[in-house]
């Protein structure tokens, strides 16, 4: 059974950071790619950043730059390191893989960003 939970979301002031977190387990992190997702308010999940099993990484355009994922092979365990916060980036952040053509998700972590 795959899960993924993540942690580390909370309130922040605009320009703070946070360590967003995606402990899995069912599946090994280094074999697959795993994304973190935003949900703004009211607007649809879209893709923030991913690494994939070889460590290339994409970024969306609006955090190329202030984020950073990276994963602890030893800890099956995926990061979001974010930096320089804008009130845009506030949403429920999710972590996501597939495995044998299955979509799996978390239950996901509210950052909220404030001026």
């Amino acid at each position: 059974q795959v899960q993924l939970v993540e942690s580390g979301g909370g309130l922040v002031q605009a320009g703070g950071s946070l360590r967003l977190s995606c402990v899995a387990s069912g599946i090994t992190v280094t074999d697959r790619t795993v994304g973190w997702y935003r949900q703004a308010p009211g607007k649809e999940r879209n893709l923030v950043a991913e690494i994939r099993s070889n460590r290339d990484t994409f970024y969306d355009a609006a955090v190329q730059g202030r984020f950073t994922i990276s994963r602890d092979n030893a800890k099956n365990t995926v990061y979001l390191q974010m930096n320089s916060l804008e009130t845009e980036d506030t949403g429920i952040f999710f972590c996501n893989t597939w495995r044998s053509g299955n979509g799996y998700w978390g239950q996901g972590t509210q950052v909220t960003v404030s001026l």
